[in-house]
């Protein structure tokens, strides 16, 4: 079982309220997501303002995480959810916490662009923190498509690349730390690189979470805290 229909009850009502609830997360993605975009090309455009955009709409990324937090305390008030309904319930509470922790990283990234923008600039434009961010954005825009879907195959694929990107992040944290041992007065501007490029990683961190979550959610199987392979492995037994 790789995929989960939500819309499965007699009562209409509550189908459209899971339906509801579900279009919000991806909703707060797609913001999630933006912002991201946002603070990335803010920092490799030396982009102060749009770095100040980031982090002012910072806000209506918590509002959103709060407003499905309590949708999701009434659904299980007055519907005692159970099985399916219960697990997408507590895939959406963690799902939104993880979302709203991608978007504080973005902020974070959005704060160094600011910082970084009155600086003078590497000659390669932030590249390596341009191509780290490529593989992040990606990471979140597949989650989110797993997540509409409700597609653990994908999620399983999706949660299988954060250890590309943690041994992306490590590289950089390579080439970052030479710099500043070749030239210490880059000391206090690659710092701040590092921050972003932490950013990053941490980002990629919360888009296997969520993955899991998914995974969890339609084949009931608590799969945090452990490797890949090993779901891999679990899943294939089933089919």
């Amino acid at each position: 079982m790789s995929n989960l229909d939500i819309n499965h009850h007699t009562h209409k009502q509550f189908n459209t309220e899971l339906k509801d609830l579900h279009n919000q997360v991806l909703a707060m993605g797609g913001l999630v997501e933006q912002q991201l975009a946002d603070a990335l090309a803010a920092l490799t455009d030396g982009d102060r303002t749009r770095g100040d955009a980031v982090n002012n709409n910072d806000y209506k990324v918590n509002a959103m995480d709060v407003t499905i937090d309590e949708e999701c305390a009434q659904i299980l008030a007055l519907r005692q959810p159970a099985a399916s309904d219960l697990r997408f319930i507590v895939s959406v509470i963690k799902t939104t916490t993880d979302m709203e922790r991608i978007g504080d990283e973005a902020a974070k990234i959005a704060r160094m662009a600011v910082q970084l923008a009155d600086q003078e600039r590497p000659k390669n434009n932030y590249a390596e923190i341009e191509h780290l961010g490529q593989k992040a954005q990606q990471m979140v825009r597949d989650t989110l498509n797993a997540f509409a879907r409700t597609d653990a195959e994908a999620a399983l694929e999706i949660a299988q690349k954060d250890a590309k990107v943690d041994r992306e992040y490590e590289a950089v944290l390579r080439q970052l730390i030479t710099y500043m041992m070749e030239d210490p007065r880059s000391i206090r501007r690659v710092l701040d690189v590092i921050w972003a490029a932490r950013a990053l990683e941490r980002i990629g961190d919360h888009a296997k979470n969520i993955c899991e979550y998914i995974i969890y959610l339609v084949n009931g199987k608590d799969v945090r805290h452990t490797h890949p392979d090993e779901i891999a492995h679990e899943l294939s037994k089933e089919n």
